[in-house]
């Protein structure tokens, strides 16, 4: 019997989340608490929609014919390996159906299911959300520690990386902070991309649907000359 998960969301022809199209499946459930989340009505683990593991794939095959070279299936949350089962088996499934698989993770579990997972795993957006350990602690509420030591496996087992970061003005958005991604990114040879990403607050009506404060709601968005000036210190990973 297929392994069964629960699942926040579809996305049926995602383009951001990794390479070319892709079918993009929102798990439900995450053991962070990032200040700057978009989505916190994917934290707690109840709720959403329970599939098995080969109905997603049988979604997922419908949409084969645009997926073309470089697309395929990505698993994004709330945080996929809370469900490392159900991760695997559809990561499983996909192999045998030659469909490209990309794990879109905090990083910040590393179990033996999980590593069982990542044998199947094509490629990891791997979401640096800050390059300091106080920062990570006061605002995601785990040790950056534990994104240094999934990475660091991500190069044991040379899976191709996507370090990914969204841009906070006042608490990320200096040129010491991308310089140090960079040098997370030279310093592992499995990391081929960095993709920095603004910091948007259009999330806002779900925490004023939820009833619960956005922390970062006073924090302005950063502007498009600020995001081109960061990206210019790492255009060999773009």
């Amino acid at each position: 019997m297929s392994t069964k998960g629960i699942v926040h969301s579809i996305q049926s022809l995602g383009t951001v989340d990794g390479p070319g199209v892709r079918f993009v499946v929102f798990f439900q459930g995450c053991n962070l608490r990032c200040k700057c989340c978009h989505n916190p009505d994917t934290w707690s683990l109840s709720g959403g929609t329970e599939y098995t593991a080969s109905e997603i794939v049988e979604k997922a095959k419908r949409y084969k014919e645009y997926f073309g070279d470089n697309g395929g299936i990505t698993l994004s949350g709330g945080e996929p390996l809370l469900q490392p089962d159900f991760a695997m088996e559809i990561f499983r499934l996909c192999k045998e159906n030659g469909i490209n698989t990309c794990l879109d993770t905090s990083g910040s579990v590393l179990s033996d299911k999980v590593k069982a997972l990542l044998k199947f795993t094509d490629r990891v957006l791997l979401d640096v959300k800050y390059t300091d350990e106080e920062l990570y602690v006061e605002n995601v509420g785990c040790s950056y520690s534990k994104v240094l030591e999934f990475l660091q496996y991500l190069e044991k087992l040379k899976i191709s990386t996507t370090l990914r970061q969204v841009i906070i003005p006042t608490k990320n958005d200096s040129v010491d902070n991308i310089l140090d991604l960079k040098a997370l990114a030279d310093a592992h040879d499995c990391v081929d991309k960095i993709e920095l990403l603004p910091f948007r607050k259009i999330c806002q009506i779900k925490y004023d649907n939820m009833k619960i404060d956005f922390p970062f709601s006073s924090i302005p968005e950063p502007d498009f000359d600020l995001m081109n000036e960061l990206k210019k210190h790492i255009e060999n990973y773009l």
